[in-house]
């Protein structure tokens, strides 16, 4: 059976693609899966972190990674799903038809939203885009802060959007950054089990999605 194809998706820079892509990737190779990860953007952000992984854990046979240019995205992803487990590709910050491939190869694109109105707006190129695409796709709430007004705002603006949104949501942790900026997930340090326990929600619902 091909692997499933995870394509992380947002208009906007700093809404955390990336952080929600290698924690996705860490979580799914926690329960025994194989992963490759794909980095479409020039940003390198990704590579950054698997480097930083590579000298703090060493290589793993099942935790690939690999960069491509957008259009080649398609391409690329065919081949790594012949032998991984899932893909996950992580985009650059813009919505044009580069973004294509990447999206119409995705078994699921999630989309992280951070919570703030101007992100929010962002969200829109990408789920019109994905629409087009016949994607599916599935809104991430990023960065929230607990019974704050402005993360329900966003979490309702979300959902009148008119696409699905993840119930699990992840907290504005420093958890996240610290752990990115060592090559980790956020759930593989005992000191983040909130954090563990939040990207392990996520990931339920994304299985449960894609199969």
């Amino acid at each position: 059976m091909a692997g499933r194809v995870i394509t992380v998706a947002q208009q906007k820079g700093g809404s955390g693609k990336t952080t929600v892509a290698v924690n996705l990737a860490v979580a799914l190779r926690g329960r025994g899966h194989s992963v490759a990860l794909l980095d479409t953007d020039p940003q390198g952000s990704m590579g950054r972190w698997f480097l930083e992984r590579l000298e703090r854990r060493g290589e793993d046979e099942a935790l690939e990674f690999g960069t491509s240019s957008a259009w080649g995205a398609s391409y690329e992803s065919d081949k790594l799903k012949k032998r991984f487990d899932y893909v996950i590709i992580d985009t650059p910050p813009k919505i044009d038809s580069d973004l294509r491939p990447a999206l119409r190869v995705a078994d699921l694109v999630v989309v992280p939203v951070a919570t703030s109105q101007v992100d929010l707006w962002a969200t829109e190129g990408v789920l019109d885009l994905a629409r087009r695409e016949k994607c599916d796709t599935l809104i991430v709430l990023n960065r929230t802060r607990a019974n704050t007004r402005l993360t329900g705002d966003v979490a309702q603006g979300a959902a009148e959007l008119g696409a699905e949104v993840a119930d699990a949501q992840l907290a504005n942790r420093v958890a996240y950054a610290e752990t990115l900026g060592q090559g980790l997930g956020a759930g593989e340090s005992s000191r983040n089990a909130a954090a563990r326990a939040e990207i392990d929600a996520l990931l339920d619902e994304v299985v449960a999605r894609i199969g």
